[in-house]
């Protein structure tokens, strides 16, 4: 048995800029945990979307955790401070990351902050990061007074746990757009993973090789023929082209195939490679599209 699924993607391009604030000087090495808090967020006016990636901090492994969807309405006027607080792990993996036996307190922990600093402060929880043994949450706030009082109430029922926090004025939200948000290889990843989410919901077990169809679009059909030069000795085969001028700046549509596993390593390595060529000579990849199949 055999389903259709496709995913469209628009990138979004970021630009990193230096962002210069205690534990954000520590983080910001960046070059380029996993279900959302159970803490409602304060209307804010947007869909909360929230989302995971892995990225590389200062040399070393991160996990972040961020709400995609605030992007939509940030910055916002009247939250124009970011507070950090740190908590620093008793036993994390080898790699930085959260361990299997701590994961349950270290949840317990910033559900109890997020908590208590939103309802106190009317603030917006952002995201968090989890990386070098220490889980970093953020907060956008209006008014900061007492935060550290709001923050240090909530640690003392955690003896066993040291942390840290700080705050800084950030009006243009840079920590989340800068810092936080993925860079549009890491968003593209997000993509890819969310279509083989629903895969395996489907059944698929990803094991078998399938066909897999890319859509990109171009500005000109000599840009279309750059990119198929680039790309002539890696068994892809035409599916398709075509070209319509109500599709606006990229009116040159390009369908390419191949038979290509399926498993998140494999659709990042591909998918991003062509994501990746495309960019250079000014095209859009749009996305990808496979069948479910059942063994």
């Amino acid at each position: 048995m055999t389903k259709k699924i496709i995913i469209g993607i628009t990138i979004l391009a970021l630009t990193i800029t230096a962002f210069s604030m205690g534990l954000f000087d520590k983080l910001f090495g960046k070059t380029n945990p996993l279900q959302p808090t159970s803490t409602s967020q304060p209307k804010v006016g947007h869909q909360e979307e929230w989302e995971f990636y892995f990225s590389n901090v200062n040399d070393k492994l991160g996990s972040l955790f961020v709400d995609l969807g605030l992007r939509k309405v940030a910055p916002i006027t009247d939250k124009p401070n970011v507070v950090w607080v740190s908590i620093k792990m008793n036993n994390p993996r080898e790699d930085g990351l959260s361990s299997q036996e701590e994961s349950g307190i270290l949840g317990d922990i910033e559900d109890a902050l997020v908590d208590k600093i939103i309802s106190k402060h009317n603030s917006i929880y952002v995201g968090r990061l989890t990386s070098a043994g220490d889980r970093d949450l953020y907060f956008y706030f209006g008014d900061t007074t007492l935060y550290d009082k709001t923050i240090s109430e909530v640690m003392v029922a955690y003896p066993k746990y040291q942390f840290d926090f700080g705050s800084k004025e950030d009006k243009e939200w840079s920590g989340y757009f800068d810092f936080l948000y993925p860079l549009p290889q890491q968003f593209q990843s997000i993509q890819n993973r969310r279509v083989i989410e629903q895969l395996e919901k489907g059944g698929d077990k990803l094991t078998k090789e399938r066909e897999v169809f890319h859509w990109i679009y171009f500005k000109s059909d000599s840009d279309r023929e750059k990119f198929l030069e680039k790309i002539k000795n890696d068994k892809f085969s035409i599916v398709d082209k075509g070209s319509d001028k109500s599709w606006g700046e990229f009116a040159y549509r390009l369908q390419i195939k191949r038979v290509d596993k399926v498993d998140q390593n494999s659709v990042d390595e591909y998918v991003i490679y062509l994501w990746e060529l495309a960019n250079e000579i000014g095209g859009d990849y749009d996305g990808w599209e496979t069948s479910i199949e059942k063994d």
